[in-house]
């Protein structure tokens, strides 16, 4: 793969404030050298099977490993030791492996289903204050805020209305829980742009870093 032309001009166009994590679900380890030489440190991945490979081929490197995708718990022993971020906390089973296997805390985003779409994994937004008070009772999880993917044939003002719909759930979770979480992991190739205007502090960036070719 050949990253794309106007890559420069795409980070360039990301502010310093916000976050960027690369998605590496189609991408080799020799295509993710190549995003390590333009500056991009963090590496998400949504595969367990994927992220042990990488992970075991790059493990000398400064890299910060993020998960991204739906974190099976029969993986979980092998995977959780390794992560810097979860993305896709979405169980208090998932909670309880995180307690069993992490020496040290982990920083994560709870994953919200926020348009109660069936095939997708995540937390109800109305469900997000209780399972955010029962995880109080894993040291090692560290909720830093909230994770959401936009649903696919969505407009770019429906999908920044969705974005702002999980800023606004953050905002609800602070005041109720009287907690100051921040982060929101929301927008992806198609829809970074709207993300950003929504107050997105992470974005996941995958097939846009790429020349993809027909």
């Amino acid at each position: 793969m050949e990253l794309a032309k106007n890559i420069k001009t795409i980070l360039h166009s990301i502010p310093n404030t916000i976050q960027l994590v690369a998605a590496t679900k189609y991408v080799e380890v020799e295509d993710m050298l190549k995003l390590l030489k333009e500056g991009i440190y963090h590496f998400g991945e949504n595969r367990t099977d994927a992220f042990l490979k990488k992970y075991a081929q790059l493990k000398t490197y400064p890299i910060r490993w993020h998960f991204i995708g739906h974190l099976q718990t029969n993986k979980a022993k092998e995977v959780l030791p390794k992560l810097d971020v979860l993305h896709s906390l979405d169980s208090l089973k998932l909670a309880r492996e995180i307690e069993k296997y992490r020496e040290e805390v982990l920083p994560c985003f709870i994953e919200v289903n926020i348009n109660g779409e069936q095939n997708k994994n995540g937390i109800s937004p109305l469900e997000c204050v209780a399972f955010i008070e029962k995880l109080k009772k894993y040291p090692k999880v560290k909720v830093i805020g909230l994770m959401m993917m936009t649903t696919k044939l969505s407009t770019k003002e429906e999908k920044l209305r969705q974005f702002q719909s999980l800023a606004k759930l953050l905002e609800e979770i602070n005041a109720r829980l009287n907690m100051s979480l921040k982060e929101l992991s929301m927008g992806m190739s198609e829809d970074y742009l709207e993300a950003i205007e929504a107050n997105s502090t992470t974005i996941r960036l995958g097939r846009i870093l790429w020349e993809i070719r027909n």
